[in-house]
């Protein structure tokens, strides 16, 4: 048995802004991934620069520290990252706020440990706490963030008690020692620092996330739109199939009448307005095929070659008076493929587009092949795309054409190529006229056999 396969469903939020790796994921799992990269990327650096401190500490400062505990400490954190980033990497997953916490945890219990063997709440760094807490505050519930405030709080604490002391210079009267307050000025600037960054980023994740819920709204609306659409089509579809029906009897009898056979202006007057009948009734025909309600027959496999000339050479005969130049890439494989009939409804909305924006010039449709997806390009020489047209691409009811329903041959469109696991882009040619790019990956559009 054969079917069309078109695999796993885009997300509509997924754009060219999104990386390869990341798209399919749902909004929320998307964010907590990539609030877990963050706090991998802030990690590396707390790693280097307490690297760093240590060792300015030690040869600089002339400050006496148990090298081989805590560089042994920064080894087992550095070693705890790389598990962290290799798991993000093979995990697909849903990232959680447990997840996120427990990796807060290891943190402050380094921070602990190496605050333990550095003059415990002695150290100015002490105050990177601070930093932890903040972190949470940013990426955890309120739950989880109370417990971190605990945690810290009851480290601090227990830092005042049992501690490693530091063998600092002692304090001259009521001033601090110079390596306390450079100490506590290195720990300032860490904190606003990595503070600034972490932020910054984890609130860029979330507005991602949130522009991403806004599309999945929008096209959950868009598709309640559609069904409303196809609803109303298919009854106009039935009751428009008897007047059709009536009219196609009418003109038969009128091409056999004596006046219209002898007079051949009439005669060609009345095949012209046969054949837009017969085109009427290929339409409503196609309307009920896709609301599978007509005794369709099997599916038929096409070659992507002939399926293209076949949909040229069908569009060319329709529309008279048009010129379309069809240029296929030399090398565009020859496929096995499903017609889809929404497939080639979305190509003619884009070529009669196309069409209507240059009436009087051809049209060009390129097709090309590009890392696993068809391309086709629809090009015209008319004005172009103005930045409003450009920013309510596809929405229906946006259109130049001032008529009532324009815009929804476009919106349909873009969802068929959506459903497929594509998209469409429009843009302006800088040497003028208007390109619509049309992006289609073949495995959605080959047949594939089952045995």
């Amino acid at each position: 048995m054969s079917e069309l396969t078109h695999g796993p469903l885009p997300l509509p939020e997924d754009g060219p802004h999104d990386k390869p790796a990341e798209r399919g994921y749902t909004p929320e799992n998307l964010a907590g991934r990539r609030n877990l990269q963050q706090l991998i990327q802030l990690r590396w650096l707390a790693v280097a620069g307490q690297f760093a401190t240590i060792l300015t500490t030690e040869l600089v400062l002339d400050v006496q520290l148990p090298m081989r505990e805590m560089l042994a400490l920064l080894a087992g954190l550095a070693l705890f990252n790389a598990a962290c980033q290799l798991r993000l990497r093979q995990t697909r997953g849903e990232i959680g706020n447990g997840e996120l916490f427990a990796g807060l945890l290891v943190d402050v219990a380094v921070l602990t440990a190496q605050l333990f063997f550095s003059g415990g709440a002695a150290n100015p760094f002490i105050f990177l706490y601070l930093l932890q807490i903040a972190v949470g505050a940013v990426l955890l519930r309120p739950g989880f963030i109370w417990a971190m405030v605990t945690l810290t709080s009851l480290c601090f604490i227990a830092l005042t008690v049992w501690q490693r002391p530091l063998n600092l210079p002692a304090m001259d009267g009521s001033h601090l020692s110079v390596h306390y307050i450079g100490g506590l000025l290195i720990c300032f600037t860490l904190n606003a620092a990595l503070l600034v960054i972490f932020i910054h980023r984890i609130s860029a994740n979330l507005r991602q996330r949130d522009h991403r819920l806004a599309a999945l709204r929008q096209r959950a609306a868009e598709e309640e739109h559609i069904v409303r659409m196809g609803l109303l089509a298919s009854g106009a579809a039935h009751e428009l199939g008897t007047p059709l029906a009536t009219l196609s009897v009418i003109l038969g009898d009128w091409s056999r009448m004596a006046p219209f056979a002898a007079d051949p202006e009439l005669r060609e007057e009345i095949e012209e307005m046969q054949f837009q009948l017969q085109r009427c009734k290929t339409i409503v025909s196609g309307i009920l095929m896709s609301a599978g309600e007509s005794r369709a027959e099997g599916l038929t496999q096409v070659s992507l070659h002939r399926f293209l000339h076949e949909q040229v050479r069908h569009w060319r005969a329709s529309r008279s008076g048009q010129v379309l130049d069809y240029r296929p890439q030399d090398d565009l494989p020859d496929l096995p493929m499903v017609a889809d009939t929404a497939l080639r409804q979305m190509l003619d909305n884009v070529l009669d587009n196309a069409a209507e924006a240059a009436p009087e010039s051809a049209i060009t449709l390129h097709a090309s092949c590009e890392d696993e997806r068809l391309i086709l390009r629809v090009q015209d020489s008319g004005p172009g795309f103005s930045p409003e047209m450009l920013a309510n691409f596809g929405k229906p009811y946006h259109s130049s054409k001032g008529r009532p329903g324009s815009g929804l041959g476009l919106f349909l469109s873009l969802n068929v190529a959506r459903t497929l696991g594509g998209h469409i882009e429009p843009g302006t040619r800088p040497e003028g006229g208007a390109e619509v790019k049309i992006s289609l990956p073949l495995a959605a559009l080959s047949w594939k056999t089952k045995p």
